[in-house]
């Protein structure tokens, strides 16, 4: 029987080495407040979906860690440790991982769906949508808008989730036997936000947090 139960994994880089490519385009300060906003806001996003049962959020970020909406909650786990202690940043695949196992020994019959923490558009029926998609295979993906990168990331219970984040992930994820799913290019769930031209519709549609960001910006 197809679940309707889901763990939502987020994995949060520091504000510091998060979107890097905006930097041309975002003073340093912004930036960094850009990276916790979107976080946040994919968070609340999350947390408002139907079928999602618990939100786990693995970052050593303290400032995301601190302002998680209720309903949200920071996983301490080992690399995000090492980090607040001067050790070099874990990757996204690691953080995924954690962020997993965690979700399989408090709700073991729950899917695990892994989203990104920059997709501050993210609207609840979008994702609800998605899952719903996703219960009907062991390991599933939704690509973003170009098609190369991944945005959610899912496994049902008892299947173990193979994160392969970096370029190119969607290939990637497909090769280690996540299926593709089917999601229309209007989907929230695509618009993930990378490059400076990503801005454009951030300023406009995303969640409050992204909102108030870029609003005192001039990008």
């Amino acid at each position: 029987m197809p679940t309707s139960r889901w763990v939502v994994v987020v994995p949060v880089k520091t504000a510091a080495a998060g979107k890097t490519r905006l930097a041309g385009v975002l003073p340093e300060s912004h930036r960094q407040a850009l990276v916790r906003a979107m976080a946040l806001d994919t968070v609340a996003a999350a947390v408002a979906t139907p079928g999602v049962v618990r939100v786990l959020v693995v970052t050593a970020d303290e400032p995301v860690r601190r302002g998680l909406p209720e309903g949200a909650e920071a996983v301490d786990e080992p690399l995000a440790a090492a980090v607040r202690q001067g050790a070099v940043e874990p990757g996204l695949d690691a953080a995924v991982l954690a962020g997993a196992a965690r979700a399989a020994e408090i709700e073991p019959v729950a899917g695990v769906a892994v989203l990104l923490g920059d997709l501050p558009a993210l609207r609840p029926r979008d994702l609800a949508a998605a899952l719903d998609r996703a219960a009907g295979h062991g390991r599933a993906l939704v690509a973003d808008a170009q098609g190369t990168g991944t945005t959610l990331l899912t496994a049902t219970p008892g299947v173990e989730v193979r994160p392969r984040f970096g370029a190119g992930s969607a290939a990637a994820h497909e090769a280690a036997g996540h299926v593709r799913l089917d999601v229309p290019q209007s989907s929230s769930l695509r618009r993930d936000v990378d490059v400076p031209v990503d801005l454009l519709h951030a300023a406009h549609d995303s969640g409050p947090r992204t909102r108030a960001v870029l609003g005192t910006t001039d990008a």
